[in-house]
């Protein structure tokens, strides 16, 4: 029977693949991607050529139609996303939701790699035996109830935020968490910028204004229990 296959792909340095997700990825009938010219990238780095297809956020139903279909096939498929492991706040979850939905006996393997969300808290220096995952923070609806669930948590709060909300969000956490919580942002993991920046809400804060030019990247931010 054929299988369909979640493979976790650098976050970063392209080094950071294991040998079996390179085997798979040599192995199956198409990878499903994010972007076809990212994964290219990652392909010519090990030498490999296989079919593509793209899936991500916006694709039609049509395309999860397209891929349901050849799984009936009898085709084995990989997904993958641009960075990490796929389904992390990250529209393969849905894809895979469907796939179980329709072939319940089909076998769904996870092959582990990088992640942005375990690569920042092995480096935070926060205790970890217990936190939360908050993906993307909200735009709007929503942020402020999260910020007030950040503020009363006895566990690690981790989310991820990008380079055009980062200083916003690291105001709100100044007026919100006294001092002595811990605030940890971890930025451009595994590539050649990588920076963890930690302190409180209000001494991250001042670094980064302080240093507009470390605002651009992808930041992981992971905020002490009370």
């Amino acid at each position: 029977m054929n299988h369909f296959y979640v493979v976790g792909t650098p976050i970063g340095n392209l080094e950071d693949i294991t040998y079996r997700a390179v085997r798979i990825l040599g192995e199956v009938d198409l990878i499903l991607c994010e972007d076809t010219r990212v994964t290219l990238n990652l392909l010519n780095k090990y030498g490999l050529k296989k079919p593509m297809m793209s899936y991500h956020a916006r694709s039609k139903l049509s395309k999860v139609d397209l891929i349901l279909e050849k799984i009936e096939a009898g085709e084995t498929l990989a997904l993958v996303s641009d960075a990490g492991t796929p389904t992390i706040s990250d529209p393969g979850s849905v894809l895979v939701a469907k796939i179980r939905e329709r072939f319940p006996e089909l076998e769904i393997i996870a092959i582990p790699g990088a992640s942005a969300l375990t690569s920042a808290i092995s480096v935070a220096g926060l205790h970890t035996a217990e936190f939360t995952f908050l993906g993307f923070l909200p735009h709007k609806k929503g942020r402020e109830t999260l910020f007030k669930e950040i503020v009363g948590s006895e566990r690690v709060m981790v989310f991820y935020e990008s380079p055009h909300r980062i200083l916003k969000t690291l105001e709100s956490l100044t007026k919100i968490l006294p001092n002595e919580r811990k605030v940890v942002v971890a930025r451009e993991l595994t590539k050649i910028f990588e920076q963890v920046v930690s302190g409180s809400a209000e001494t991250v804060l001042k670094y980064f204004t302080g240093n507009s030019d470390k605002v651009r990247g992808e930041f992981v931010v992971l905020v002490d229990g009370k």
